[in-house]
């Protein structure tokens, strides 16, 4: 499935971005990891690497372009794929170099630089966050950053550094628990870590301040006192305005980007080959990357012997902070005319949950249609494939399989419901419901019809252990088309979910009973299960699912037939 690549926002205070360079072009192929282009933002210029594998099929922001976050930056999917109902109409697309506007700004641009005597690749006018400096030198302010494209709010779940630590660029500052993982969080910034303006275990909204880091001791009332003044509105100068007030442009703080020697050369390291080197306590600066442009990858690293090799220097090793478990935020106790009761703070994720579903139930009209399966040929498959050496497979897994092998043939099942058109999606990504501590989530089994039933197993396991500890990737748990909430294991026999919005069905699996059923007009004792699928009415009818849980029905009693 195409894949969607938006500006990302490559600091705190990103609003937009310029491609400095692509280095990638469309046709190639792209591997997770590999840097596909040079993105010079508000305070430097930086790699913005790959998250996805496959064939780059569009660029829609040429170099030299400026547009803002989360506006579209590429494609990547399969080769020949049909990416059109991603493109936006001509008339309303963003500039490209060929526009006539867009030239004469570039022009003027040009002219610019060409009478300037500050370098075009350093003139970045510095926006609030550096605008403060002291007699220690700037200080930059840490605001909770947007971490997925529906975070509103996020909670520190720790700091992995401390008041008066030194801070290295790329080194974790915190870990940040949005409404759908844990995730690390990165400084953008050298320093000393100032001030923590937010507790672990305390939720802000985005762009709200977390910390503060500057170049030496600073006096933090009044830095403090500084960010909370206006913020100076970004210039709006022509250029006539610019060569007019030449002088006091000249004096404007700008960002720079320093020469720096092979000693202090900054380390181009992927996020996994820095962890890798934490583990091993490996020097990267030892290293010689065989990614792109030098780039350190995981792969430098796999046959490394430590001991020999490279003297063991920590990468980035966390301060020795306590962490709190805030799975659950902190509980109050609370007395009401001598009851005793007990609050707790509902989380980020709780909060995008309950948001979500009551969206979901009062919006879309659901429906449901319950069916109870013979589960007993499925219960002699599983036996059967599980006696195979290194093979182990649940009812799950041939469920999830069952389910998308059968949605291929029912696409109007496999849609989404938006408001001016219905998506017939022409692949399979199915989510399946994970309970935690804190709430659910859905990580998602990419083209899971194409999958065997070992590797649905493999994945599904993996995903729920990371989702205990709450560290699955934005794109674990997005793009899916179908979801399945099992809850059989808990011996519940039948219920109903609410539709996991856009998509336009959810399918409730309950536990196996052992029961007297009838089978060729006989009473004999055998096992069977019941499910429950809720349809959303606008897109999907009753009989279109009617006709889906027949087909489903085919493959859960006769397994065998999801392997052909």
């Amino acid at each position: 499935m195409a894949e969607v690549i938006k500006m990302p926002r490559l600091s705190d205070t990103m609003e937009e971005g310029v491609v400095a360079t692509w280095l990638k072009k469309v046709g190639d192929k792209v591997e997770e990891g590999e840097i596909l282009a040079e993105i010079e933002t508000d305070k430097a210029t930086m790699e913005f690497e790959s998250f996805y594998e496959g064939t780059l099929l569009h660029i829609e922001i040429q170099e030299g372009i400026t547009a803002t976050v989360d506006s579209l930056l590429c494609i990547i999917g399969e080769e020949g794929e049909d990416i059109s109902q991603f493109l936006v109409p001509v008339n309303e697309s963003l500039p490209t170099s060929s526009d006539n506007n867009q030239l004469d700004l570039v022009d003027q641009i040009n002219e610019q630089e060409s009478t300037e005597t500050v370098d075009p690749v350093t003139s970045l006018t510095s926006d609030k966050t550096d605008d403060v400096t002291n007699e220690s030198g700037s200080i930059d302010y840490i605001t909770m950053p947007r971490l997925s494209d529906t975070m509103e709010e996020g909670t520190i779940s720790s700091w992995l550094k401390n008041v008066g630590d030194k801070v290295s660029e790329g080194e974790i500052l915190a870990e940040i628990e949005t409404d759908k993982a844990t995730m690390e969080f990165e400084s953008f910034y050298d320093g000393i870590l100032s001030h923590i303006a937010v507790q672990a275990g305390e939720t802000v909204n985005v762009d709200e301040l977390i910390a503060i880091i500057s170049e030496g001791e600073i006096d933090v009332t009044k830095a403090l006192e500084n960010y909370s003044k206006e913020p100076i509105e970004p210039s709006t100068e022509t250029k006539s305005d610019v060569e007019t007030n030449e002088e006091e442009t000249s004096s404007v703080e700008v960002d720079v980007i320093p020469e720096v020697s092979i000693s202090d050369k900054r380390i181009f390291a992927s996020p996994l080959a820095k962890k890798i080197a934490n583990e091993k306590n490996i020097d990267l600066s030892q290293i010689t990357g065989s990614g792109e442009n030098g780039r350190i990858v995981k792969e430098d690293l796999e046959n490394i012997n430590v001991s020999e090799k490279v003297p063991p220097v920590l990468v980035s090793e966390p301060s020795s902070v306590s962490q709190p478990d805030v799975n659950l935020a902190p509980v109050k106790p609370v007395f009401n005319d001598g009851e005793e009761f007990t609050e707790i703070e509902n989380s980020s994720m709780r909060k995008a949950i309950a948001k979500n579903l009551s969206k979901s139930k009062f919006s879309a009209p659901h429906y449901y249609l319950s069916v109870e399966f013979n589960m007993d040929n499925a219960i002699a498959f599983r036996e059967q494939y599980n006696s195979m050496p290194n093979t182990k497979i649940s009812f799950n897994d041939i469920i999830i399989k069952a389910c998308a092998i059968a949605l291929k043939a029912h696409p109007q099942v496999n849609s989404q419901w938006y408001d001016d058109k219905i998506r017939l999606n022409n692949i399979v990504n199915i989510g399946v419901a994970v309970g935690i501590e804190d709430g659910l989530v859905v990580p998602v089994i990419k083209n899971a019809d194409m999958e065997s039933l070992h590797n649905i197993n493999s994945t599904v396991r993996d995903y729920a252990v990371r989702a205990k500890s709450k560290k699955l990737r934005p794109d674990e748990i997005e793009g899916s088309t179908f979801t399945i909430s099992n809850l059989g294991m808990f011996g519940i026999q039948e219920f109903t979910s609410i539709i996991n919005q856009p998509n336009s069905a959810i399918l409730s699996v309950g536990t196996i009973v052992k029961k007297p059923i009838v089978v060729n007009e006989k009473i004999v004792v055998g096992n069977t299960m019941k499910l429950t699928l809720a349809c959303d009415h606008r897109s999907v009818d009753g009989v279109t699912g009617s006709l889906f849980l027949q087909t489903l029905k085919g493959y859960i009693e006769n397994p065998v037939t999801i392997l052909v």
